[in-house]
């Protein structure tokens, strides 16, 4: 099929760049220094191809991604970066423990409760590091561990993110700014023990010398808004539209806010700026110099940000070129 053959709105990955991005990454951290974070694909061919590559160890936001990801046979230890205290999601995770091992990440004594009694075995101490989000202060995490070693659960060491330093562009302060949240999240380690110190992103991977592991996800697949930093990673994803109507000053694509996520601001279009979206519509005026769209031409539009972008979709198509030659689901969406 060629792409010109699409219905629109269309995702599509470009097979080629896909597979550079995860050779660059392979190689700057390879094997289980990776514990790629499938929240930003949540497709499990992607993540079959980073299995290829190395990486056997596996970052998850939801339960539904633990669970897909073991009952597609990928990976061999899946990690739960967020926290829950919904017991029942939590119990369908231990009812894989025989086959793929599965942590859960802890912040508090509710949270060790509800994994305990969930029957899961295997946990870690989310450590807050500076950004306002899930994780316990640094002094309580050897207290934390304590309490879920009396509960009977494996403490296996700490994880904390830095994402409030992802897209910090200036690289000296960037690096000073990780070190000391490393410096927060090895003094934590040091009161709770085990061998995982997790701890990163796409945005400051080449950044963490003293963690074990990095949970950087977006670097398979990219987004305008981490090209921006200027990384060895190509954009990788794009959203096929349609134009539908054209104007004398602008020109209109069917691909809309149920296509794309505008969180990290408006998405870029091939030969054009875009002035807004809505609901099912992009509108955006064709740059100096470049010919005028006419009604029927396809248009590739490139997304800010790629997790929820992905969410909204059920298929990716793979292409080279203009030729589609596969198609993968986006099967882990969903909670």
């Amino acid at each position: 099929m060629n792409v010109g053959d699409l219905p629109t709105p269309a995702l599509l990955v470009d097979a080629r760049a896909l597979e550079r991005n995860l050779a660059t990454m392979a190689a700057a951290r390879p094997g289980d220094a990776l514990r790629p974070h499938v929240k930003a694909h949540k497709c499990t061919a992607i993540a079959a191809a980073q299995l290829r590559h190395g990486h056997r160890h596996f970052t998850c936001a939801t339960t539904r991604e633990m669970v897909g990801l073991a009952q597609a046979g990928i990976g061999d230890d899946l990690l739960l970066a967020n926290e829950t205290v919904d017991r029942g999601r939590l119990a369908g995770i231990a009812g894989w423990q025989d086959r793929v091992r599965m942590t859960v990440a802890v912040d508090s004594a509710a949270t060790i409760d509800a994994a305990a009694t969930a029957g899961v075995r295997d946990v870690l101490i989310d450590v807050a590091v500076g950004l306002p989000r899930c994780g316990c202060p640094p002094e309580d995490a050897g207290r934390l561990a304590d309490g879920a070693r009396a509960e009977g659960l494996r403490v296996r060491g700490v994880m904390g993110y830095e994402g409030h330093l992802m897209m910090v562009a200036d690289r000296t302060e960037k690096a000073a700014r990780v070190a000391e949240a490393v410096g927060l999240l090895r003094a934590a380690h040091a009161d709770v023990g085990g061998e995982i110190v997790s701890a990163g992103g796409t945005g400051t991977y080449d950044l963490h010398h003293e963690a074990t592991e990095v949970q950087a996800g977006t670097y398979a697949l990219m987004d305008t808004d981490y090209a921006k930093l200027g990384q060895p990673f190509e954009l990788a994803v794009s959203v096929l539209g349609t134009v539908i109507s054209v104007s004398r000053r602008w020109a209109v694509l069917d691909v809309g806010l149920k296509a794309l996520a505008l969180d990290h601001g408006n998405p870029d279009v091939d030969g054009g700026a875009v002035w807004f979206c809505s609901d099912e519509h992009l509108t955006y005026a064709p740059a100096d110099g470049q010919r005028w769209p006419v009604v029927g031409e396809r248009v590739r539009v490139w997304p800010a940000h790629l997790d929820p972008t992905m969410a909204k979709h059920e298929l990716l198509r793979v292409v080279e070129d203009d030729h589609v030659v596969d198609t993968w689901a986006i099967d882990l969406a969903g909670w």
